[in-house]
């Protein structure tokens, strides 16, 4: 499973980020250029170790991997165990939620995208950040391994195929912005 692979690695999948600095903060910048204010019913689900959240002014976190979640709370982020596909959260309660990187490892991403239109208000925004399938992170892990414990476990998507996902899921998208295999969306809880 998924989520014995981010406890068993999470010192790993954190430092990639120390690593891959200037991926990182390119990555990170993309998504604040779309990213709508953020306020007190803001979420990140999927909040990793942090990293997007905590710069980005996010304060709660929704993290199934335990090890992950320590180091968000650590970076000044609530956390709540939880899974995307089953959200510990209201219908109604959040007004913006980032997904980030997430995507590709959900067991039921149509579920999931579900959910977090159930816990957004109406009119509430989804940012969604995704490594492209035809990117080149995901050409080069499946040429050649690379980030085996992390990516290996991946369902990568196309641009083409998370906008009709969301579609299906009952958002429209505002904007979509696809470079470098890193694919950010805002959509709109229709």
């Amino acid at each position: 499973m998924t989520e014995e692979i981010f406890e068993r690695y999470a010192e790993e999948y954190d430092a990639w980020y120390d690593v891959h600095r200037s991926v990182y903060h390119t990555e990170l910048a993309r998504i604040r250029s779309v990213l709508p204010p953020v306020d007190a019913r803001s979420v990140e689900v999927g909040v990793g170790s942090g990293r997007f959240a905590g710069p980005l002014g996010i304060r709660l976190g929704i993290e199934p991997s335990h090890a992950l979640g320590r180091m968000a709370y650590r970076r000044g982020i609530d956390v709540i165990r939880g899974r995307a596909e089953c959200l510990p959260l209201r219908d109604d309660s959040c007004s913006l939620v980032l997904l980030v990187t997430v995507l590709c490892f959900l067991d039921d991403p149509r579920r999931a995208l579900a959910e977090l239109r159930k816990i957004l208000v109406p009119g509430g925004t989804l940012v969604i950040g995704f490594l492209e399938r035809d990117g080149p992170v995901v050409q080069t892990h499946l040429r050649t391994g690379g980030k085996r414990h992390f990516l290996s476990h991946a369902r990568f998507f196309s641009s083409d195929d998370v906008r009709g996902l969301l579609r299906q899921a009952g958002f429209s998208v505002l904007t979509a912005d696809s470079r470098q295999g890193f694919g950010v969306f805002l959509a709109r809880k229709d």
